[in-house]
C-alpha cells in the first residue's frame, strides 16, 4: 500500500462555528469524474476541506490527478474492494465529520456544509438529494426492505396513490427533511466517530449494496438515516461500475442485495424482498413494453434477480445452509 500520509484535517479548517470536515473519495479508473468533482469542490467550498482519495488499482491517472489537486492519496490494490477502501480512507481523517463521496458526484453549490452541520448536530447518517445531469431527481432514498411501504411500492400504481402514502414509498420526492429506511451513499455525512463505530462498511464486502448494509446496521442501533432535500448534488451513477462490469452489473447487484437482506433481516424478510423486487421489475417491464419503451436494461434487471434466486435454491448451493450461495457464482475480484 502506498500512502501520501498527512492526517486529513491538520490543515485547512473551516472558520467560525462550522464543524470541520473531510471528504473521502474511493476511485477506480475514475479520472474524468474525479476531475469534475474536485473542480466543483474548489469552486463552491471556501476554504476547501481536506480530501482523502483512496485509489483501488486505477491505471488511468486517478491517483496523479488527486495529488495534483492537493489531496491525501492512498493507493490500494483493486482487490481491496469498495468497503475496505472507504474504511482505510476514514482512518486517515481527524475532523469532526466525514463525508463519503463518490467520484461521479458534483457539487452544485455550497449546501454540502448544511449536510455536514446536520450530521455534526445529530447522531445520525445524513444524505442529500441526488439529481441527474438534467436536474431530475434520482430515486436515492427508500423504505426499509420487507416493510409495508416496500410491498406497496412493488404492487401499487404509484402515481395514483395519495401524496402522503406515495412519499412513504418514494421518500426521495419529499421537499422536507425526513428519516428513511435506507439511502444510496453516493454522498453520506456523519460524525467521524460514529462512522468508525459502525465500521462503517464490512471490509469483506467487495462491491454493491454496502449502503443498504450500513443503513440497516445503523437502524438496528437506533441511529436514524436522514434525507435532506435542501442539499443537492449531481450524481452520474454507475460510471466506473459500467466500465468494469458492463452487462454483468445487474447480476452482481441482485446477488449482493439478497446477501445483505438475508444477513441483516433474515430469511422471511429475504423472501418478501425477493417478491417485491420481482414484482417491481415485472410490472415496470410490462408497463414499458405496452408503451413500447422497454429497454434491455429492464429485461436484464428482471432476469438477474430471477437468476440470483435460482442459484440460491440450486442443490449445490445448499450444503452451507445457503449462507454462501449468493457468492457462489460470482467472483467480483
Amino acid at each position: 500500500m502506498h500512502s501520501d500520509r498527512q492526517a486529513a484535517g491538520s490543515a485547512q479548517r473551516h472558520h467560525g462555528n462550522e464543524p470541520d470536515f473531510a471528504l473521502v473519495v474511493v476511485t477506480h479508473n475514475s479520472v474524468r469524474e474525479l476531475e469534475r468533482l474536485l473542480q466543483s469542490v474548489a469552486r463552491f467550498l471556501d476554504p476547501q476541506p481536506p480530501i482523502v482519495v483512496v485509489d483501488t488499482g486505477s491505471h488511468d491517472g486517478s491517483a496523479a490527478t488527486a495529488r495534483a489537486h492537493g489531496c491525501t492519496v492512498l493507493e490500494l490494490p483493486a482487490s481491496a474492494g469498495f468497503g475496505a477502501a472507504c474504511n482505510a480512507g476514514i482512518a486517515q481523517v481527524d475532523t469532526a465529520v466525514t463525508v463519503l463521496l463518490n467520484p461521479d458526484c458534483e457539487l452544485r453549490d455550497a449546501s454540502l456544509v448544511e449536510l455536514v452541520r446536520f450530521a455534526h448536530e445529530h447522531r445520525s447518517l445524513a444524505v442529500p438529494r441526488l439529481v441527474h445531469g438534467d436536474g431530475s431527481v434520482q430515486d436515492s432514498a427508500h423504505p426499509r426492505p420487507a416493510t409495508l411501504a416496500a410491498v406497496l411500492g412493488a404492487i401499487a400504481p404509484r402515481p395514483l396513490l395519495p401524496r402522503l402514502l406515495r412519499l412513504r414509498i418514494e421518500p426521495y420526492r419529499t421537499n422536507e427533511p425526513r428519516t428513511v429506511g435506507w439511502a444510496i451513499a453516493a454522498c453520506l455525512a456523519a460524525s467521524t466517530d460514529l462512522l468508525r463505530e459502525l465500521g462503517p462498511f464490512v471490509a469483506d464486502d467487495f462491491l454493491f449494496y454496502e449502503d443498504l448494509d450500513l443503513c440497516l446496521r445503523a437502524r438496528q442501533r437506533r441511529i436514524d438515516i436522514w434525507y435532506l432535500p435542501s442539499v443537492t448534488l449531481t450524481h452520474a451513477g454507475g460510471t466506473s461500475v459500467d466500465r468494469a462490469f458492463g452487462g454483468h452489473a445487474a447480476a452482481l447487484k441482485a446477488v449482493r442485495r439478497r446477501e445483505v437482506v438475508r444477513r441483516r433481516l433474515g430469511l422471511a424478510a429475504l423472501l418478501l424482498d425477493d417478491l417485491c423486487e420481482l414484482a417491481t421489475y415485472a410490472l415496470r417491464l410490462s408497463a414499458r413494453a405496452l408503451a413500447r419503451r422497454a429497454t434491455e436494461r429492464d429485461r436484464r434487471n428482471l432476469r438477474a434477480h430471477c437468476e440470483a434466486i435460482r442459484r440460491a435454491l440450486s442443490p449445490q448451493s445448499l450444503p452451507d445452509g445457503g449462507r454462501g450461495s449468493e457468492r457462489a457464482g460470482v467472483d467480483r475480484r
